[in-house]
């Protein structure tokens, strides 16, 4: 199987994910491009491809349309890329008039948008499923280690502890539109999962706008629809956590989607014991594995399932994803051994 052409602006990319905060993470690629501008190529006399990318999110946004008119492409392009924003400043934690932060800040949220209700129901949902895998009220771990290392120092077992003690979804309230927290030092991250559901719903966006065959991919969120040129399915490589230009895995895709979550993006210790990903019930970064990557019928689900199965171990987070109607996975262990689900097929 030949190597497909993948263009790459990883240093570019890591430095600026770690300067920018981010909805999420993930590292598969695709045709990712750190242009600012729609390319167009034609193939044959009906067929254009055309690419559009731009930063947002905290990341590079890529989007590649296979469409006959260059022009519907954009237009489209356009819409799509006004609602990841509109949803962005809706559910970051990091926009300081997000309802997001106004109920880390507040305590309560009264009313709440829609999206953050769904996003919410949706994240209780997996955290039940994932046995507290998957948990969004670990920002007090995660601002814990942001803090310490920003000092230089590791948090140490009695801040962890202390922390903890600010975590957990039986202190977060959710009903009648309203949320609502019983500590005061609680706090809600979406990161896990809200950079899936925004790409969805730019998908959603595409193909109501007549463009059917496209690929969203969102720093490694990735949302594929239709055809790629010529008919032939989307490839897609997952990127190798050691950065060594070589790919773990490739895989091709009509319809579907693929997150990857690894400790390799953002961390804080040179020995990456302490990254993003937290344990909420350790108070920890899970060692064993340094990638994971899920194929799902959704973005925002293979979101949430690569951070599950990353929380959960390899063993235990591939015998879990054999049990999901419709999705698979791929494990990079910190070791550099590869295992996957039933489910998972290379292309």
């Amino acid at each position: 199987m030949k190597t497909p052409k993948i263009c790459h602006c990883d240093e570019q990319r890591r430095s600026f994910i770690k300067t920018a905060g981010l909805l999420g993470l993930g590292a598969a690629s695709a045709t990712l491009l750190p242009a600012q501008r729609a390319e167009a190529l034609l193939f044959g006399r009906k067929e254009y491809k055309v690419s559009k990318t731009r930063l947002a999110m905290g990341t590079y946004v890529n989007m590649t349309a296979i469409h006959p008119s260059k022009d519907e492409a954009e237009h489209a392009f356009g819409l799509a890329f006004a609602e990841i924003d509109r949803l962005n400043k809706l559910l970051s934690r990091y926009d300081a008039d997000s309802p997001v932060t106004h109920l880390n800040q507040k305590g309560s949220l009264i009313k709440a948008p829609q999206e953050v209700l769904e996003l919410v129901a949706r994240s209780l949902y997996y955290h039940k499923q994932t046995s507290g895998a998957f948990d969004i009220t670990v920002k007090p771990l995660i601002d814990l280690y942001k803090d310490n290392f920003s000092a230089g120092r590791k948090p140490t077992d009695i801040q962890i502890q202390a922390a903890l003690n600010n975590v957990g979804t039986e202190h977060l309230h959710f009903g009648n539109g309203n949320i609502s927290f019983s500590k005061s030092e609680m706090g809600i991250t979406l990161d896990g999962i809200a950079k899936g559901y925004i790409v969805d719903r730019a998908s959603e966006i595409l193909a109501i706008n007549g463009i059917s065959n496209h690929l969203i991919n969102a720093g490694g969120d990735i949302r594929t629809s239709g055809s790629a040129a010529k008919g032939k399915p989307w490839t897609i490589a997952v990127q190798d956590p050691a950065k060594n230009k070589q790919y773990p895995d490739v895989i091709t895709m009509m319809n579907g989607a693929i997150a990857t979550s690894g400790n390799y993006e953002v961390f804080y210790d040179n020995e990456k014991m302490f990254h993003h990903i937290i344990d909420s019930r350790t108070g920890y970064s899970p060692e064993l594995s340094a990638s994971v990557t899920v194929q799902a019928p959704t973005v925002m689900d293979a979101d949430a399932l690569s951070t599950s199965v990353f929380v959960m171990q390899p063993v235990a987070g591939i015998n879990f994803i054999n049990g999901q109607q419709g999705c698979a996975c791929f494990v990079v262990e910190a070791s550099g051994a590869t295992h996957h689900s039933l489910g998972w097929k290379a292309g």
